[in-house]
């Protein structure tokens, strides 16, 4: 009965914003997402590090327990977007940044030039999933913030997390994730997935992204859920902390 509900509620939804489906079926909406998706990114995540700057500062209170045997912090950041984290790594970190989406490019220079405590290596157009560019156990930190929620796949994701990193190296992550499955947040998480996946880039409500990262076999995780400050209801379940190869 809940699951013929969920459905007679997307398909009302749908109804309601055909246009949005019809230039997606017409190929013209990724085309306009993947042009003026990272200015979005760039105003939400002014709002998002407002409201969940403690947390990020204490996720990455660590880093330099991870400096690598040159002496140097190597970090690589996948789904950089606009550079929204870089005012929280430490002075002369370097940085390799990942993402997709090459318009973001221009956003992340922006973003470089304001924040020259970083020395800055290079930009990487790649998904997660393929990161080849990148050798193998080159990096001592791999982060990836917001992004689980939109990879194509999320266990080759981190399987290539893996790869890049040096042993002994981290995997630091803060992501929104679905809500108790007991819960009315759940529901509407499930409701609205499939429109809000098509209007937020592929991003995904219903995601346990924790079950990912107990089964990826890194040596140490500690993880933590909770309940982000923000407007959004559907967006507040959050799990963040680290994990060590």
């Amino acid at each position: 009965m809940m699951a013929f509900i969920i459905f007679i509620l997307r398909l009302a939804i749908c109804i309601l914003t055909f246009p949005m489906y019809l230039l997606n079926f017409l190929g013209l909406w990724n085309w306009l997402w993947k042009k003026w998706f990272p200015y979005f990114r760039m105003r939400f995540t002014v709002v998002y590090n407002e409201k969940m700057m403690s947390k990020k500062r204490e996720l990455f209170s660590n880093l330099q327990e991870f400096v690598g045997p040159s002496g140097k912090l190597f970090l690589l950041e996948v789904g950089c977007g606009s550079g929204a984290n870089f005012r929280f790594y430490p002075p002369g970190c370097r940085v390799t940044c990942v993402d997709p989406n090459p318009n973001f490019e221009k956003l992340l220079i922006e973003s470089i030039a304001k924040t020259q405590h970083l020395q800055f290596e290079r930009f990487v157009v790649a998904a997660g999933e393929n990161m080849h560019q990148v050798a193998d156990s080159s990096v001592d930190v791999v982060v990836c913030t917001l992004v689980l929620c939109s990879v194509e796949n999320q266990e080759r994701v981190l399987q290539e997390v893996c790869r890049v990193l040096r042993p002994g190296g981290a995997f630091y992550f803060m992501e929104h994730v679905a809500a108790g499955r007991s819960t009315w947040n759940h529901f509407w998480q499930q409701v609205l997935d499939p429109t809000w996946n098509l209007l937020f880039d592929g991003c995904n409500l219903t995601r346990e992204s924790w079950k990912t990262l107990e089964r990826a076999g890194f040596s140490k995780l500690k993880l933590q859920h909770l309940q982000a400050p923000l407007s959004w209801e559907l967006v507040r379940p959050h799990i963040f902390g680290y994990a060590v190869k």
